[in-house]
């Protein structure tokens, strides 16, 4: 009987202990830090295929939403806990990818996740000058400036357009002929921020608006009607960000998609913790605890 009482003491204990280190943990995914498997090129040399990143989440704020209305694709409220440091330029992020479904409209998918550097932050305008980015005011180039350096050469020796390579960028009009080589300027919006209503602005701008009003935005002759209403200027409610791929001559970004609600960002990768070779299995052990670039 003292045994039995002794077994069942230490099976409690152990189960006690166990769902503390399960709700510990659980903690620490939520609000902390999470991990990530890089599929894609698309970020090479600083990310590679195979590479699992933590993705820090506490100094930026953890989002906090219904996982399974997301889930559901319903129509969900998304908070972000307070946190000390905000997104940067050269960041790398990991992120919702806006444009699941179609290119024209801006929706959260639960399950698909992308990663790529922020060269544009809010409040900055762009122009992508000869494939090199330029905010206007500051000296530096944001990104990965060597792939940018390939990008231009590639440009220059493909004027004919051989190789393939999609060279129409944001926002797809034939309006507006930007290229992945030349491009902008284009505002990004901060919360707050006001922009006019021209035709311009109209289809820069149209995805991030009806994303924030659930309203249809369109043009009547010369008038800009959001739904029902005739509206001159819009005021943004979101903060969004311009993100790229450091390879760029493989990579689908903003200079494709266009402009990436802040709710949609999970956080900043911060370090490899991982990293083995998809084709051959081999665990790649200098890339152990890389810190991210």
């Amino acid at each position: 009987m003292k045994i039995f009482r002794k077994i069942l003491c230490t099976t409690i204990d152990v189960a006690f202990y166990a769902c503390l280190l399960i709700l510990a943990w659980g903690f620490l995914q939520v609000f902390v830090f999470t991990s990530f498997k890089v599929p894609s090129d698309s970020m090479e040399p600083a990310l590679v295929p195979g590479d699992n990143i933590l993705v820090d989440k506490g100094r930026t704020g953890a989002r906090l939403f219904h996982l399974l209305k997301a889930a559901n694709k319903e129509e969900f409220a998304m908070h972000r806990m307070p946190g000390w440091r905000d997104f940067r330029r050269n960041d790398v992020l990991v992120f919702n990818f806006p444009y699941p479904g179609r290119w024209d409209t801006i929706a959260f998918d639960l399950m698909l996740y992308y990663v790529k550097r922020c060269v544009a932050v809010p409040g900055d305008t762009l122009e992508i000058r000869d494939a090199h980015f330029r905010i206007r005011g500051l000296h530096e180039t944001p990104g990965c400036v060597q792939a940018q350096d390939e990008l231009r050469f590639f440009l220059r020796d493909d004027r004919d357009g051989k190789s393939g390579i999609s060279l129409r960028a944001y926002p797809l009009r034939e309006e507006v002929p930007w290229t992945i080589g030349e491009f902008g300027p284009l505002y990004i919006p901060r919360q707050g921020s006001v922009v006019e209503m021209d035709s311009l602005n109209v289809m820069l701008y149209r995805n991030a608006i009806e994303w924030e009003q659930r309203k249809k935005l369109r043009m009547q002759g010369a008038t800009v009607l959001l739904g029902d209403s005739v509206i001159t200027r819009y005021r943004f409610r979101e903060d969004y960000y311009f993100v790229a791929g450091d390879k760029a001559l493989n990579s689908r970004d903003s200079r494709y998609w266009g402009l990436l609600p802040e709710p949609f960002i999970v956080g900043r990768a911060w370090r490899i913790w991982k990293s083995v070779d998809p084709i051959s299995g081999n665990w790649r052990w200098g890339r152990f605890m890389k810190k991210i670039e």
